[in-house]
């Protein structure tokens, strides 16, 4: 568990999620924020920085969300990440509120450059307060360690996963994932010799 910005950020469970998604984040800029970290896989810094024309075209909501390699932590690939309609549906929400000039999906403060990850994590903070979860050890980061745990639970193969991540190697992915007590249950179960 994550305690004062130390170890690993907590993974959120169905019921958290929905909790959040439906009460803790009341703006749409904001479901659709957190929702690109969570059904994308990505880091905030590549949710805030994203370019308008990067998920939404002239007709609407694209098939395919564009994380830019200059976005990236490493700086290194351009992923292309199918849109799920939960996202889909946050984002629609959310592009029915955006005017302006302003080439970022998410805009900064008075409509200027993108809103930065601090801002974010204050919106975040926020809304864990909001629905009583903010003593869990999550963090921005718990929605990307969630959807790529939850992906491995569903028996999604590895490289699959890291082609959404944009992880360099298995070894970095591995370490993202998270253990439950009854997944290890369910491990000591198969032994039945």
């Amino acid at each position: 568990m994550k305690i004062n910005r130390f170890g690993k950020s907590e993974i959120l469970n169905p019921q958290e999620i929905t909790l959040l998604f439906s009460e803790g984040l009341v703006k749409p800029r904001d479901r659709a924020l957190f929702g690109v970290c969570l059904y994308a896989a990505a880091r905030i810094n590549e949710s805030c920085t994203l370019q308008r024309g990067d998920i939404i075209g002239t007709r609407g909501i694209r098939p395919k969300l564009i994380i830019r390699a200059y976005n990236t932590k490493g700086g290194q690939d351009t992923r292309e990440i199918q849109v799920h309609p939960k996202l889909k549906e946050f984002l629609s929400e959310y592009s029915n509120e955006l005017s302006g000039r302003n080439p970022h999906l998410f805009p900064g403060r008075h409509g200027l450059g993108h809103i930065h990850k601090a801002s974010a994590d204050r919106i975040l903070r926020e809304a864990l307060r909001r629905v009583d979860l903010d003593e869990h050890g999550m963090s921005s980061h718990s929605f990307r360690r969630t959807a790529l745990t939850w992906m491995s639970d569903a028996c999604v193969p590895l490289r699959h996963i890291q082609s959404i991540s944009g992880h360099r190697s298995l070894a970095a992915l591995e370490r993202y994932l998270g253990v439950t007590e009854q997944q290890k249950e369910n491990a000591i179960s198969t032994l039945v010799f």
